[in-house]
């Protein structure tokens, strides 16, 4: 499913949404690979209107379409001053983790497999907007970049656009 190298993700717009949804494409043929949907549960969609999104758990599952299995699974849980987020397979395994970096003018992350392991780091541009995958030597895996979506969706809409970028050679 995921064979090229760049990937262009889409955030639906909607209004009053309590979670979010996000189209997959393939970038240089634009069709759609797959949809990535929030699931937070029911209990969190009514904490949502009176705590920030940010803090509360959530998890996105990664499918080919919207009645699918999931590939992939992102899960976090309660967050305060750092996030820990858990990758799981669509057959329960867990594969690592992402945790947040304490200090980071743009943001960024660990990149942990199971045996806590670190294995990459995830470092973003003071703005937050793009990110560098890089392993454990420094060396460029790959990029995420925000792609700007006109002055009337940047005003009106929180829905971004990125562009997801695996350099070649690279898993």
């Amino acid at each position: 499913m995921f064979t090229k190298n760049t990937y262009l993700v889409k955030e639906r717009v909607g209004f009053l949404k309590l979670a979010d949804v996000f189209d997959i494409f393939e970038a240089d043929t634009g069709q759609q690979v797959a949809i990535a949907i929030e699931k937070p549960g029911a209990l969190i969609h009514f904490l949502r209107f009176l705590i920030n999104k940010q803090l509360l758990p959530t998890t996105v599952h990664i499918c080919a379409t919207v009645d699918s299995p999931p590939i992939l699974s992102i899960r976090r849980g309660f967050t305060l001053l750092r996030s820990r987020v858990q990758v799981i397979a669509g057959d329960g395994r867990s594969l690592g983790y992402f945790k947040s970096k304490v200090f980071s003018l743009g943001g960024g992350f660990h990149v942990y497999d199971n045996a806590d392991q670190l294995v990459a780091d995830i470092k973003g541009d003071w703005k937050g907007w793009n990110f560098r995958f890089l392993d454990k030597d420094g060396a460029e895996l790959g990029q995420v970049s925000k792609k700007w979506g006109g002055i009337a969706k940047e005003l009106f809409t929180s829905a971004d656009n990125y562009v997801i970028h695996v350099n070649e050679g690279q898993p």
